[in-house]
């Protein structure tokens, strides 16, 4: 009987080392989970859903004889289709020209679209600011920036021959 007492009061001492072992592996698992959180490994390894990104290139621009209009050729090379919204031009001086209510067709991905960016007396509704800014002038810089129906901003420079 004595031995049987025996036994059954050393069971505290398993549950003691059990319950100690439990919390050093609870608090382990919780260190490798904070340090994989940390480093970005975590989110690396759990499954994105890839979103379609709108990109853009110009491959080309044409200035117009009467110098009031620039023609960019643009290759849509993201995964959706491009709509344009409004548009900026700023020449050396600082100078700009904003067409804010301006729609286009879209141009589909690796499609290739023809914009036409006007300026001063080409420019009829919807322009604003320009200052002194009326046309292209030759042996300068200017500075576009096109804005797409889902508010993403492209940029580019050019100078006119």
């Amino acid at each position: 009987m004595r031995k049987m007492r025996k036994i059954t009061r050393d069971k505290k001492g398993i549950d003691t080392i059990l319950a100690a072992l439990l919390m050093v592996v609870i608090v382990v698992v919780a260190a490798v989970m904070v340090y994989a959180w940390s480093t970005g490994l975590l989110s690396a390894l759990l499954v994105q859903n890839p979103v379609p990104k709108e990109n853009m290139s110009v491959e080309s621009f044409a200035f117009s004889p009467n110098n009031t209009v620039v023609t960019l050729n643009v290759r849509n090379t993201g995964g959706v289709a491009i709509a344009f919204s409004s548009y900026y031009v700023k020449d050396s001086n600082g100078n700009q020209i904003a067409k804010t209510s301006w729609s286009t067709a879209s141009i589909s991905p690796n499609g290739l679209g023809i914009i036409n960016l006007q300026i001063g007396s080409s420019c009829t509704s919807g322009c604003s600011g320009g200052g002194t800014f009326t046309s292209f002038t030759s042996g300068y810089n200017y500075y576009v920036t096109i804005v797409t129906t889902r508010n993403n901003q492209f940029s580019w420079q050019g100078q006119r021959p």
